[in-house]
């Protein structure tokens, strides 16, 4: 499609009936997880994906989820996932490890495999901030959902 210049332009969407999802749900922090997967899940759901084109896999924490949505990636069975997690600040440097080595993986994931993982993975100072990013002031594993099927989107359009 052109736009106003009549460049050719390569518009998102986020409808994607005929998908193949993962989701990959850390269990640390699970209250907060679930409430984030539920979210994603809807969303897939509410634009078009089918239950059955769906799979969830559940891994220890946060830290897990860059090879668990590896192993997801090398079965060439899905044409996306979305990653789920989250790391809550204490006092000690630990918080920065995990976050720096899920952000890495995830980028890494992406890159190697290009097929888009989406980063569902909040890291926030304490549980309340969490709370809110997957509940009542927004959903991010609604966010993620919306990222990844825009990212399916705009890889079929240029393919």
């Amino acid at each position: 499609m052109s736009n106003k210049q009549g460049i050719h332009e390569v518009s998102t969407g986020t409808e994607v009936e005929d998908a193949t999802i993962a989701i990959v749900v850390s269990r640390w922090n699970s209250m907060i997880t679930e409430a984030m997967m539920e979210g994603a899940v809807s969303t897939l759901l509410a634009n078009g994906v089918k239950k059955d084109s769906i799979t969830i896999v559940r891994c220890p924490g946060s830290y897990e989820l860059p090879l668990t949505a590896q192993w997801l990636l090398e079965t060439n069975r899905y044409e996306g996932v979305i990653a789920l997690g989250v790391v809550i600040r204490g006092g000690t440097p630990h918080f920065d490890y995990v976050c720096d080595a899920v952000n890495r993986g995830v980028l890494d994931l992406n890159l190697r495999f290009s097929t888009p993982v989406a980063f569902g993975v909040l890291t926030t100072d304490n549980v309340q901030q969490a709370l809110d990013r997957a509940g009542d002031k927004g959903n991010k594993g609604s966010e993620a959902a919306l990222a990844l099927l825009e990212m399916i989107t705009v890889r079929r359009r240029l393919t």
